[in-house]
């Protein structure tokens, strides 16, 4: 936790005076995180909170609150004093006391879209961090590496049985290697194994819960519908009633659906073909979301006006969208979010800046 230095005879009034600036602990942060990673994304918010010097309330996911509080013990036991750290399952009601309460500072909040907006409305007037959803994409160059690019979609589409922000579910492919590209992804995907996420063999396990399958089952009929392809899988394994959802390629996806446009949050993957680079932009960026983007290309000149125009918090080169180093800047634009997760980034939202000045004449 640093400051700086001002130069205040920048200032005609400030000569003869030094002045820098420090940060300080907000004092209580309110953190609320999702299902799919309470121990990871726990830490991601309490962590740099208490490194400040703040007090945390954690209210983890009512799906997934015992890995939490498991951590609250590991932290007791490792000297953390008890008044720093509160965790609170609940429900939203719980949610909504912590958001409101005047001596809570700071919100920090990843999960859906629409649970963000319920937040930001209730705060008041205090910080509010979110990471919301994502729509996140590949987008494959004519000169690109076809097979890690298909490598880091199986990889990015299908793990966590796609219950992650940073998912790949949109893959935008040139025109010259669709039909190879799609052929392989076929290919990779029916290779997977689905079943017991606690066997070491199993690629997919399940989704957090039926209404999730029958959500997402609801979406791929729409865009079967409308004129999309179903490469593979698209049913649960077995009959409606399981929670497992069989790895799923859709292709010639209408961008007016919501298997193209909303957050999917599944193992369902969308392959369109493009043609110019500019349209691949265009693809990408038809989204309310705007989290990270995979671009894989060997012109470093694409790979920069892939940079410089794709409307994302990320943008990585040659690597799927799914990489997350966690002291990276971590974060969207649009509705995927406000601020950026990873240690010194998040000092800036867990902290307030104030001003010293010394006149010395």
């Amino acid at each position: 936790v640093g400051g700086e230095v001002i130069p205040m005879d920048a200032h005609p009034n400030g000569r003869g005076k030094v002045g820098f600036y420090i940060r300080q602990p907000v004092g209580v942060i309110c953190a609320i995180t999702p299902f799919n990673f309470p121990l990871n994304l726990s830490m991601h918010k309490v962590a740099p909170a208490l490194a400040c010097g703040n007090a945390v309330i954690l209210k983890p996911s009512e799906r997934t609150p015992l890995t939490p509080l498991m951590l609250g013990e590991v932290l007791l036991e490792a000297g953390l004093p008890p008044q720093a750290l509160s965790i609170l399952p609940g429900y939203g009601d719980v949610g909504r006391a912590m958001t409101t309460h005047p001596d809570v500072r700071v919100v920090s909040f990843t999960g859906s879209r629409k649970v963000g907006e319920i937040i930001t409305r209730q705060a008041g007037i205090k910080k509010v961090v979110l990471e919301l959803g994502s729509n996140s994409a590949i987008v494959l160059h004519k000169d690109g590496d076809l097979k890690k690019a298909v490598h880091k979609t199986v990889l990015g589409g299908y793990a966590i049985a796609g219950q992650v922000c940073i998912s790949v579910q949109r893959v935008f492919v040139h025109e010259e290697l669709f039909d190879h590209f799609l052929e392989e992804l076929q290919h990779a995907v029916e290779e997977l194994k689905v079943g017991d996420p606690m066997q070491e063999d199993t690629d997919v396990g399940p989704m957090i819960g039926l209404s999730e399958v029958q959500r997402v089952q609801e979406w791929i009929d729409e865009a079967l519908q409308e004129g999309a392809r179903l490469v593979t899988g698209g049913v649960s394994c077995g009959d409606r009633t399981l929670t497992v959802l069989s790895p799923t390629i859709v292709s010639l996806v209408p961008a007016h659906v919501k298997l193209f446009r909303e957050e999917a949050f599944a193992p369902v993957v969308v392959v369109n073909p493009y043609r110019e680079v500019e349209e691949a932009i265009r693809m990408v960026n038809d989204s309310e979301y705007g989290l990270q983007v995979g671009v894989f290309t060997r012109d470093i000149g694409v790979a920069w006006e892939f940079i410089r125009k794709i409307n994302a918090g990320g943008v990585l080169i040659n690597e799927g969208p799914n990489f997350r180093a966690d002291h990276m800047p971590y974060g969207g634009v649009k509705y995927s979010g406000i601020g950026r997760e990873g240690p010194r980034f998040a000092v800036e939202d867990y902290t307030e800046i104030k001003m010293v000045v010394f006149d010395l004449s």
